[in-house]
């Protein structure tokens, strides 16, 4: 059902949107949504602060392909994991416009971390490696695709047991694939510094597609920088196509991996995809048995 009393302008901190929900803040901004913190006023405490995820109706080709992008959110539902940003709702707005009540996350875009710090300990990028493998796990057994894990994407916050990532903005460009019936093949989407290889050639992503995201961001955060050099598209796409393992000291001279856990991310960035996790549970056992020295 559409909410006629909801206006774009409304999306401001201290405005009530849909009678219901507080702005409080802007959170982020992409190509293709909003998201914006605020408290849901008909919500017990426990559930009253939320984000709101808004995408435009100019997006989409009519109310049909307006309503077959919502349909594509009802899995999201029902994917939990503590590391996993939970959709609670699904929300159709006047214009064909879309609107995602999502559970509120702590933290900061671990972009900025890696930004400050350049890279984290060892134990801190094994620490990240094992709970994002969980909510892999989690989007995977529903049969949801991410699509897009990046840095940007993962929220961190400092507690008392360490580091608590948490990933946002799941199912938004394989949503929106879908939704427009662009098939199996189309232009690259996603971020192409943590594509695989075959999203180039316009493969849709796929659980594989989602463990190379992730094994990416874990090679960035252990060494501070991506596993392959090049500052364009296409010298990006040539330095992936190399069928050597990703070195980390030979990105990162200075850095100090333990070998165990190099190996562990390494393979799920190989060029081969033959060779890489089959699934999020692989990688996960692979990072749960590594050993690290205290």
């Amino acid at each position: 059902m559409s909410h006629a009393n909801f206006s774009i302008f409304d999306l401001q901190p201290g405005r009530l949107v849909l009678d219901r929900f507080r702005i409080s803040k802007p959170l982020r901004q992409s190509g293709l949504s909003a998201a914006f913190e605020a408290q849901d006023e008909q919500a017990g405490a426990a559930e009253s602060r939320c984000a709101l995820v808004v995408f435009s109706g100019a997006l989409f080709e009519g109310a049909k392909q307006a309503e077959e992008f919502r349909a594509t959110w009802k899995p999201w539902t029902r994917a939990k994991s503590a590391h996993l940003a939970r959709v609670r709702e699904v929300l159709a707005l006047p214009g064909h416009g879309t609107m995602l009540v999502v559970d509120s996350s702590d933290g900061i875009p671990l972009k900025e971390i890696l930004r400050k710090r350049g890279a984290l300990t060892p134990s801190e990028v094994h620490a990240l490696g094992l709970q994002l493998a969980d909510a892999l796990e989690a989007i995977h057994e529903q049969k949801l695709i991410h699509g897009d894990i990046k840095p940007q994407n993962i929220l961190v916050a400092e507690r008392e047991g360490g580091l608590h990532a948490t990933l946002v903005d799941g199912g938004i460009t394989t949503g929106m694939w879908s939704a427009k019936h662009l098939g199996e093949h189309t232009a690259l989407i996603g971020t192409p510094y943590y594509a695989p290889v075959e999203q180039f050639g316009g493969e849709s992503p796929d659980r594989q597609s989602d463990i190379y995201n992730v094994s990416t961001v874990l090679f960035e955060c252990a060494t501070g920088v991506l596993p392959w050099p090049g500052k364009t598209l296409l010298e990006v796409f040539q330095a992936k196509l190399d069928r050597s393992e990703p070195s980390m000291k030979r990105r990162a001279p200075k850095c100090d991996v333990p070998a165990a856990l190099e190996s562990a991310i390494v393979k799920g960035l190989l060029a081969d995809r033959d060779e890489r996790y089959v699934n999020a549970t692989e990688l996960r056992e692979s990072l749960a048995a590594v050993a690290l020295e205290e």
